[in-house]
């Protein structure tokens, strides 16, 4: 028999992680002197030790290692464990990928402009909501008052069920610009002439970036958006939104204080 620091140096395992393999039940010692105290392995326990490691190091964790080594797992039991573990390697790896190149597309970015970028670009995961809206089809895209007119006569008549955030859905570009104004609601209200009330989809993928500053300058922040969704390898796949987290003075175009958050819904490419 060998102590359990002869032991350690031989299966080059830390007498730290022995003892703890003993009080999960993994590995326990042949013997342990009831004097001392000194715990003491048997060369024939390196089997069980080693299985112990090489499951350990699929990333299994040590009570799924203990059920390996003390049930006897039927083989379709032991595969599905391990084709689950296959699984959550496989999305992280692919987690870590996708990391690599944004990490690479920064420092494109960053070489190429010799500073950071003005916009930060994120991926959110949107949840549906509940809006009052007013759809039509404009000549340019600061041409939308008389819609949210309609929209603001409309919540007038039902008083505190809006959210004080509201946004501009674009179901289609230029030159058929197709806006839907929306506002957020907390309770269901009943549609009325051309406001409808509907729920906005979820979208699992967001890519948002927020403007600091007037919607003359938006323009700068669209094309930010719009080059990362291309360098890091996505594309769009919905209607963009504008979400205005700090509405403009009397829909001012030049109101250096108003904050907008574009959003463009988008998938892998």
């Amino acid at each position: 028999m060998l102590k359990i620091g002869d032991f350690s140096k031989l299966c080059r395992v830390p007498v730290k992680t022995l003892r703890y393999y003993d009080e999960m039940g993994l590995l326990e010692p042949v013997q342990v002197d009831r004097f001392t105290g000194y715990r003491y392995y048997s060369i024939d326990q390196l089997p069980r030790l080693n299985r112990i490691l090489a499951l350990k190091d699929l990333g299994l964790s040590l009570e799924q290692v203990g059920q390996l080594l003390e049930e006897e797992l039927p083989p379709a039991q032991l595969r599905g464990m391990l084709r689950l573990k296959r699984a959550e390697i496989r999305a992280r790896v692919d987690e870590e990928s996708a990391r690599l190149a944004r990490v690479e597309a920064r420092l494109r970015q960053i070489e190429q402009e010799d500073t950071m970028p003005t916009y930060d670009v994120v991926i959110k995961k949107i949840e549906p909501q509940l809006v009052a809206s007013v759809r039509d089809v404009i000549p340019s895209y600061p041409e939308q008052g008389h819609l949210w007119n309609e929209l603001t006569g409309y919540l007038q008549l039902h008083p505190g069920v809006a959210d004080s955030v509201c946004l501009t859905v674009y179901h289609s570009d230029e030159p058929e610009i197709d806006a839907e104004v929306c506002a957020p609601l907390h309770s269901p209200t009943p549609p009325r002439g051309r406001v409808q009330v509907h729920e906005l989809p979820a979208v699992e993928r967001m890519a948002c970036a927020v403007h600091h500053g007037p919607f003359v300058t938006i323009g700068e922040a669209y094309k930010a958006i719009i080059t990362w969704i291309e360098t890091n390898g996505y594309r769009i796949n919905g209607p963009c939104r504008e979400v205005y987290l700090r509405c403009a003075e009397k829909g001012s175009q030049t109101d250096p204080n108003t904050v907008t958050e574009i959003q463009f819904p988008v998938e892998k490419a």
